[in-house]
């Protein structure tokens, strides 16, 4: 079924904060557009508002027809306990839904009461209930996902193996619009490319919040820019890189025509500050120059204040009607950069013939020498074992066989994949001052800096998001002396602005670097010096 779904001032207001303000928009089948803005600024809550999910406190959201499938596929795996993969893809295609619907209008049947039982029936086999099970097996192979892990509880899954069964749930859904909330994050490269295969050959309407700018870049066709400050929205027609262009000509011609506007009317108002200060010298000069009596000077006085006062009555109804031009706002910068720290040893760290097992997961043997300054990249599918060799590299794991070491004077600095600092009971104030020497004052600012402020500082940082969780990480590193840089996928979560920086900073950091990432425009930014490339065993 062909849908479409129209928005009409689309209004969120939570206690007194605006979240998004009067926004419009049509998905009509075939657009795919992406919804970028900064950390917090609302675009999960306008996939929430687009699913049914939140009601707006004013606009309309209307679906036609009103009994097309709208699926929301939300940013992290929502994994449950005691959930097989099996009963995940069929809650996430929104099979479990339909099917629970669908006994309930057979019930009603063997009741006497027939009424909804059709509209139930065709909504599972309009969201493929009918074969499912068989395709599962198929799409997961398709991923990489053993067929027989169908079976397995979620939440006994590696995140790669999540992340391969949140893919699958994305790849069987049947849906007429399709809401997709950073559905890159944690993708191999292969999961990338075979997410962007199903973007392309999508016929319903999508829309998709993404940081991933090679992703956007091979997959929408028009961009949702949610403004910051005033939480309104403008639509790109065309894809990434047009929006890029345009953006920028938006932004130099709002530049532009604040800067004619502010020199017009600077002018105007020094030309009437001229003519005041003329007319009083004016004035004194003639008083000076003739007796107080003299009839021709009090005539003189009051024919040239009257025609000075003409003037700047004229010049300031011209200010009057000069059309107000409100100044663009500068964009934010985090600026971050990374505190360094001595130097240390020459070599930071050594794996001689190192093997990890981890049940039937076997990593190595490997030999590998980090030496200072060295700029690593590690690379590989999900599940060949990158964040384990991290972990070996650090001296955390207790290896099978072989050796490892890390060098003298090392200070780590990490931002690993689970954020885990900033994921208990303790604040990101807390987690700041338990590892620096800031005071509670320079902390707070800190973390303002970096988009946490006032009670998003003192939350638990369980209670985060996993954006706001990411730049608690950066903040820790701009705050602690750093000689090794360990980064297992830093870009997840973070918005575009936060990405662009913090590449500026990987550009200007000189201690060593170890990067896990399949950030592909990142790997091109950031200059490495040598890549390990991990296989499945």
């Amino acid at each position: 079924m062909t849908a479409t779904l129209v928005t009409s001032d689309l209004t969120v207001v939570r206690g007194s904060l605006l979240v998004l303000s009067k926004v419009s928009l049509t998905v009509a089948p075939g657009m795919r557009i992406g919804v970028v803005g900064p950390n917090g600024v609302g675009k999960s809550t306008l996939l929430s508002c687009l699913a049914g999910e939140l009601v707006p406190d004013s606009g309309s959201v209307s679906l036609a027809p009103p009994t097309a499938n709208v699926g929301l596929l939300p940013q992290e795996p929502d994994r449950i306990v005691g959930e097989s993969v099996q009963q995940f893809l069929l809650r996430r295609t929104g099979v479990t839904a339909a099917q629970s619907a669908l006994d309930a209008a057979t019930e009603r049947i063997a009741e006497g009461d027939g009424d909804g039982y059709d509209e139930a029936l065709q909504r599972w086999l309009d969201l493929g209930g009918a074969d499912l099970d068989s395709r599962a097996e198929e799409v997961c192979t398709d991923v990489g996902l053993s067929p027989a892990l169908l079976a397995a509880d979620m939440t006994t899954l590696s995140g790669g193996q999540a992340a391969r069964a949140s893919l699958a749930s994305v790849l069987l859904s049947r849906f007429d619009i399709f809401l997709l909330d950073e559905p890159t994050n944690d993708l191999d490269f292969a999961g990338l490319e075979r997410l962007e295969r199903f973007v392309d050959e999508l016929q319903a309407g999508l829309v998709l919040v993404s940081h991933d700018r090679e992703f956007l870049s091979r997959t929408i066709t028009s961009v949702l820019d949610i403004d910051g400050p005033m939480r309104t929205t403008r639509l790109y027609n065309g894809g990434w890189d047009t929006y890029l262009e345009l953006r920028a000509l938006a932004r130099q011609q709002a530049r532009d025509a604040f800067d004619q506007f502010a020199d017009k009317r600077e002018g105007l108002v020094t030309q009437a500050q001229r003519q005041r200060e003329q007319s009083v010298r004016g004035a004194l000069r003639a008083k000076r120059k003739s007796p107080d009596n003299d009839r021709s000077v009090r005539s003189y006085k009051i024919e040239a204040a009257t025609h000075a006062a003409g003037r700047v009555k004229t010049i300031e109804a011209q200010l009057n009607r000069l059309d107000e031009v409100e100044e663009p706002r500068k964009e934010w910068q985090l600026q971050l950069s990374i505190a360094a720290a001595p130097r240390s040893g020459d070599v930071v760290a050594a794996l001689s013939e190192a093997v990890v097992q981890r049940g039937s997961f076997t990593l190595g043997p490997i030999d590998l020498q980090v030496r200072y300054g060295d700029r690593l990249a590690i690379v590989g599918p999900n599940g060949s074992g990158k964040t384990t060799l991290l972990q070996a590299l650090l001296g955390r794991l207790e290896l099978t066989s072989g050796r490892a070491a890390l060098g003298s004077g090392v200070l780590l600095g990490e931002v690993d994949q689970t954020r885990s600092l900033f994921s208990g009971n303790a604040s990101a104030t807390d987690v700041i001052r338990e590892r620096t020497e800031l005071v509670p004052a320079d902390v707070r600012t800190l973390l303002a800096k970096f988009g946490l402020r006032g009670d998003h500082a003192l939350r638990p940082g369980s209670s985060l998001s996993p954006g706001e969780r990411t730049r608690g990480s950066l903040a820790l590193l701009q705050a602690a002396g750093v000689n090794l840089l360990v980064l297992d996928e830093p870009t997840n979560h973070l918005d575009l602005p936060a990405i662009e920086q913090l590449e500026e900073a990987l550009d200007a950091y000189e201690g060593t670097l170890l990067l896990v990432t399949h950030d592909r425009r990142l790997l091109e930014a950031v200059h490495v010096t040598s890549t390990v490339t991990l296989t499945l065993p």
